[in-house]
This record gives structure tokens, C-alpha cells and sequence, in this order.
């Protein structure tokens, strides 16, 4: 049997996903979290064989579940199931660590075989998407990603300064450095075109 554990923030979809997985008769699902840190809970607890997340959650994101299963060399492989069909995203699953990455409007069937394969060692991508990833490369560095975030959140440069433990100073180039970087005028349309590549 493969341990599955759901993350997913939506209870209509997590319910679903956890009806369709319980009729895989190789599958058993061990639980469901709603937000991020109740899923990286969850994983430490019942140490599934596979953890399928959504990217965008409460607590932590699906990403920052992958990087700290990872960092703490945890046997759990990670299967992202997201809405978000932007390279962008894509690339970052990967190198967050993430053995899967499959889009919710896909066939119910393919989500039962990419746990059965990301479990026997394999990768499974959507590959239009995997095509699409590698023809344009993040500009962004992390640093630049965690600025730009919060100002399209709507902080000043003195609020991100404070909540990143960086000088004002510091913070304007960052931002100064992405709007280059995105070739557009202000921060609002930097933050936009990084959300819309998947870059944020």
C-alpha cells in the first residue's frame, strides 16, 4: 500500500480528491490538512510515501512544504496538484524538490498513476508545461522574489525593511533591481507580471 497524505485548502476539493484516491485499491489515504503547517504536522506524524499539495495555502505554501521536506531529508515524495499552469511555478516545484506536478483540470485517473510512479522513483509533469518551463528562465533571485511579494501586498519599503530585517535602503534596490530586471515602470507591474509567469 501507498500512504497518501491530501493538502489542500479547499474542503470540497480535498474531500473529492480523498473519495477518488480511496477507490485506488494500492492506495491508502492516511489523512487531509487544510493549510500548510498542518500538513508539515501531518507528514512528520504519519510519514506518508507521498504528499499530494496544492500550491497557495494558510501556513505555509505547497513549495515551502517540498524545500522543508527536503532540508530535513524526509522520505516523503511531494506531488504538486495546482490550478496554476505557469512555468514559472513549475520550475520552482522542481527545485524545491517536488517529484510531481499535475494541473486540476486533468483527468482524475492520471492523479492515482503520477502517485504510483513519483512512489516507484519516477518524475511526472504536465508536459506542455514542461516544455513552456524552460523557454523562459525566472529572472528573479529569491531576495528580489520575498520584496517584490510584499510590496504587491501593499507594504512600503520601511514595512519590508522591518519584516526582513533590511535597511529601507536595501529594500529599494531589490525593487529597483526586479522592475529592471521584469523591463516595467513601477512595483505594481513588476508584482504583476511576476504573478502571472509564476515567478512570485
Amino acid at each position: 500500500m501507498i500512504g497518501v497524505l491530501l493538502a489542500e485548502d479547499q474542503a470540497m476539493v480535498r474531500g473529492a480528491l480523498s473519495a477518488l484516491l480511496k477507490l485506488e485499491s494500492d492506495l491508502d489515504v492516511l489523512g487531509t490538512a487544510a493549510d500548510g503547517e498542518a500538513a508539515w504536522r501531518d507528514v512528520q506524524r504519519l510519514q506518508p510515501d507521498v504528499l499530494v499539495t496544492d500550491i497557495e495555502m494558510p501556513g505555509l505554501t505547497g513549495l515551502e512544504l517540498a524545500q522543508r521536506i527536503a532540508r530535513h531529508g524526509l522520505a516523503t515524495r511531494v506531488v504538486v496538484l495546482t490550478t496554476f499552469a505557469r512555468p514559472g511555478f513549475l520550475r520552482r516545484a522542481l527545485d524545491a524538490g517536488a517529484r510531481g506536478y499535475l494541473l486540476k483540470d486533468a483527468p482524475a485517473e492520471n492523479l492515482a498513476e503520477a502517485i504510483r510512479q513519483v512512489h516507484r522513483g519516477g518524475r511526472v509533469i504536465d508536459p506542455q508545461l514542461a516544455v513552456d518551463a524552460w523557454g523562459e528562465p525566472d529572472p528573479l533571485n529569491e531576495r528580489e522574489r520575498q520584496v517584490l511579494r510584499l510590496a504587491g501586498e501593499g507594504l512600503s519599503a520601511g514595512d519590508i525593511a522591518a519584516q526582513l530585517q533590511l535597511s529601507a535602503g536595501t529594500v529599494r534596490n531589490y525593487l529597483s533591481e526586479a522592475i529592471g530586471k521584469l523591463g516595467v515602470g513601477n512595483r505594481i507591474e513588476a508584482y504583476r507580471l511576476a504573478r502571472q509567469k509564476g515567478w512570485l
